[in-house]
């Protein structure tokens, strides 16, 4: 009867804890996504006189915000930007976001041992709410400026935010969140409500209130337990906070286990990212984290939601009709996002990886062959001739890869740093994991607008490149990680790394001194 007690208890989701979870998320996760696609919305692309769709609709459009960019320099200098200027500075305006995150990154632990969780997570809504104002107030001070700075503030609250240690049922809610998040800024893209010359500077600025909200809500849930037991030393509070998340009066055994957890993490010692590189022990976890984290940005995702508009234009979607098709791919995102949920322990971790890059491979390489096909046709045929076909397969194209990516890339690689990677590397591999996302995000977002312009209707073959090298590496290195213990996983990794078999918790002590793996 106990046991069953302590089964029922383990798997309860209380009010107080699904409550704190959704905060928490609505101020973090959701901040990311909105404004991963909130600078595309404003990014209306104006009438064009030339027949050749892809080139003029991409290189010479007017688009809202960067006609204010233009319109604010020449106010100030006397003449317009060169294109060159135009396009780097929409690029900085874009991955200064990204770079952010990547900032934001490398001071969470700090933030973290200092404040809390909940504290860090209040102390971040200055570097939303800040950014939400300076954007919303651009216009009016006619200071672009303003967007840059904003967008690499906001990107640091969205890098330090990120949870990344929910398990179960929890972990889908941030990845969730991001989806919800794009899905709104796009709706609030429309013409008809915000993506309109007065509106788009209130469409950026809206960021502040998930994180004016969570301001006022967050203070009202407790403090993380762990941190008032480890860090503050603070038995009673830790244990009024787990009463108030877990739904019951008897804590105790929790308590003493996370005290057996800290003591055993200290006799692990700490694994920093020097040594997380030097250890041969983790060497192939270490690469595939890697190639993980860079395939799923650098697969051209984020260049997806940035240029979303400017695809469908440049395929040959009616200008009218384009907001529509963009809202509802950010629909089918959040869809396949809940359905991950189900599928992931179904089919496995790997499968899904294989899944969603070929996906997204076959993907890119036939939206590519629609866009120059497109290209071609409205420059040899007559404009009632030209393949009035080919922009639904874009749009297909495009649906796809959203589909495939929401399978496996965008939510399993974080999910795998749990499972190769013990708890005394675990933060090292986050941190490196992270820093990868965030720069090759930051590098998608400023060189992609280049790449456009050089390429034209082949932009997209770089990512079909990667997707299919990225794939590659999965089937020849990645393990299935899916109904695996620890020691089974780790027995896989230490035959790849040509180590001698140990047991899975001195796996990564093996590399440490005597001194620091005696327990």
């Amino acid at each position: 009867m106990e046991q069953q007690d302590s089964v029922k208890r383990d798997g309860r989701l209380t009010p107080v804890l699904a409550l704190a979870t959704l905060i928490a998320a609505f101020g973090s996760s959701f901040q990311y996504g909105y404004n991963v696609a909130a600078i595309n919305s404003p990014a209306e692309v104006g009438h064009c006189a030339s027949s050749n769709a892809f080139g003029v609709l991409f290189c010479s459009a007017l688009q809202l915000m960067k006609a204010f960019y233009n319109e604010t320099y020449y106010d100030r200098i006397g003449e317009y930007m060169s294109e060159f200027s135009l396009t780097l500075l929409w690029s900085v305006s874009v991955s200064m976001f990204p770079f952010g995150g990547f900032l934001g990154s490398l001071m969470v632990g700090p933030l973290v041992n200092k404040l809390g969780r909940k504290g860090t997570l209040l102390f971040n809504n200055i570097f939303s709410i800040v950014p939400a104002v300076l954007m919303g107030c651009s216009k009016v001070a006619e200071s672009f400026e303003m967007i840059v700075v904003a967008r690499l503030l906001v990107g640091t609250c969205a890098g330090e935010l990120a949870p990344k240690n929910l398990r179960g049922a929890l972990g889908v809610v941030p990845q969730l969140f991001i989806t919800i998040g794009i899905l709104v800024a796009q709706i609030f893209g429309l013409r008809s409500i915000l993506a309109n010359k007065q509106g788009w500077p209130v469409l950026l600025g809206v960021t502040g209130i998930p994180a004016a909200l969570q301001l006022l809500l967050l203070p009202f849930f407790p403090e993380s337990p762990r941190y008032l037991l480890i860090q503050r030393k603070d038995e009673e509070t830790a244990k009024n906070a787990l009463r108030r998340l877990r739904g019951w009066d008897d804590v105790d055994t929790e308590i003493e286990e996370i005290q057996e957890e800290d003591k055993a993490e200290k006799a692990a010692g700490f694994v920093s990212v020097r040594k997380l590189f030097s250890m041969r022990s983790l060497r192939w976890q270490v690469v595939s984290i890697i190639v993980l984290m860079g395939g799923q940005q650098l697969s051209g995702v984020n260049a997806i939601y940035y240029y979303a508009d400017q695809i469908y234009l440049s395929a040959g979607v009616k200008e009218q009709d384009v907001q529509y098709v963009t809202a509802g791919t950010g629909a089918v995102n959040v869809l396949m996002t809940v359905c991950a949920v189900f599928v992931v322990e179904l089919l496995g971790r790997r499968f899904l990886l294989l899944l969603g890059f070929s996906i997204c491979f076959a993907a890119c390489c036939v939206l590519t062959a629609a866009l120059a096909l497109q290209v071609w046709s409205s420059s040899v045929l007559p404009a009632q001739d030209a393949a009035s076909w080919v922009p639904y397969i874009s749009i297909t194209c495009v649906i796809s890869y959203v589909v495939g990516h929401a399978l496996g890339p965008s939510p399993i690689p974080a999910l795998l740093i749990t499972e190769i990677f013990l708890q005394s590397s675990r933060p090292a591999a986050f941190m490196v994991g992270g820093s990868v996302h965030w720069l090759s995000n930051f590098t998608v977002g400023l060189i992609f607008p280049f790449i456009q312009v050089g390429l034209g209707a082949y932009s997209f073959i770089i990512f079909a490149v990667i997707c299919l090298l990225t794939t590659i590496y999965i089937f020849l290195v990645v393990p299935e990680t899916k109904s695996k213990t620890f020691i089974e996983i780790n027995r896989i990794f230490t035959k790849m790394n040509k180590v001698s078999e140990v047991h899975p918790e001195k796996m990564e002590l093996k590399d440490f001194p005597p001194s620091a793996s005696r327990q």
